[in-house]
């Protein structure tokens, strides 16, 4: 579909009059009428009334410019966003992560990253369910995943991040949250959260956990919904450190367990960019001597 026709049916909308319609695109009349029928055939209705007084948009039609006011905007957008990259950027590095606070420091790396490859872009991609199959499509460049979730995925190459240890998050004028460690009998009389996506190790903790008869708990869809549930006083759960978004209102207190969750960067192996496995090595680098988030 011509863009141009958007432009002409646009203007034949604003000024209801194919001469004066014609003259403000800088075409003659009948280019004007050619491309409003081309369009009108193209969508399969009429988007005009012709008469001796001009042109006035049929029910259909006035839906129809309404949407593409809206489509014609972002297009645009689009447009002027992609000469402004192409301006400033000659390549883009995409990095794919389950939630925001999975690499914490993400935002200072991309800081430094990109004031030594100024002509190098980096865009976050966040998706909960989805981040895996958009770096597995090919959508993505980077990803940072659990260890044990690309395990025996072919054709990738991954990098150990680091270890991230197991929290229990209560809200901070909960009486647990005066403890420097957690163990397994300061949970006795709790509910506890359980599911939601966990981890091979959290979810071995969790049915550990719910064997104690003491210990009561309840299925979360995900980790959001676990976070709400603590806020409303309902509930406690354990969770990985790099879900840690830092919020004032919860205590994140270490728990007393061996598990711990490996985490690390995945690249694509036929991806040969250097600015790719120098981003890799920056990140790597900045998260040495870092036990957990």
């Amino acid at each position: 579909m011509n863009t141009k026709y958007f432009e002409s049916a646009l203007e034949l909308a604003k000024t209801k009059n194919f001469n004066r319609a014609a003259e403000n695109l800088y075409i003659t009349q009948p280019a004007l009428t050619y491309q409003i029928n081309a369009l009108e055939e193209e969508v399969g209705f009429r988007i005009f009334d012709r008469s001796g007084k001009g042109a006035a948009l049929t029910p259909a039609g006035e839906q129809f410019i309404s949407s593409l006011r809206d489509i014609t905007a972002q297009l645009k957008r689009a447009v002027e966003q992609g000469q402004n990259f192409a301006f400033r950027y000659r390549d883009n590095i995409r990095i794919a992560m389950s939630v925001r606070p999975a690499l914490y420091y993400l935002p200072e790396i991309m800081k430094i990253f990109e004031e030594e490859e100024p002509s190098v872009s980096i865009t976050p991609y966040f998706d909960y369910y989805h981040s895996v199959d958009s770096f597995l499509k090919g959508d993505q460049d980077i990803l940072f995943a659990v260890r044990d979730l690309i395990r025996q995925v072919p054709d990738i190459t991954s990098f150990p991040l680091f270890d991230s240890h197991i929290y229990l998050v209560c809200k901070k004028d909960d009486p647990l949250s005066d403890k420097k460690i957690i163990k397994e009998k300061d949970l006795e009389g709790r509910t506890l959260l359980i599911g939601g996506g966990s981890p091979k190790g959290l979810r071995s903790l969790q049915q550990q956990l719910i064997r104690n008869e003491k210990i009561s708990y309840l299925n979360s869809e995900d980790h959001d919904t676990s976070i709400t549930f603590v806020a409303a006083g309902k509930a406690v759960v354990l969770s990985p450190g790099f879900l840690n978004d830092h919020n004032p209102e919860f205590r994140w207190i270490p728990f007393e367990t061996k598990e711990v969750i490996p985490c690390v960067l995945c690249v694509h192996s036929s991806d040969k960019r250097r600015p790719v496995r120098d981003l890799v090595k920056m990140i790597i680098g900045y998260y040495q001597g870092k036990e957990d988030l």
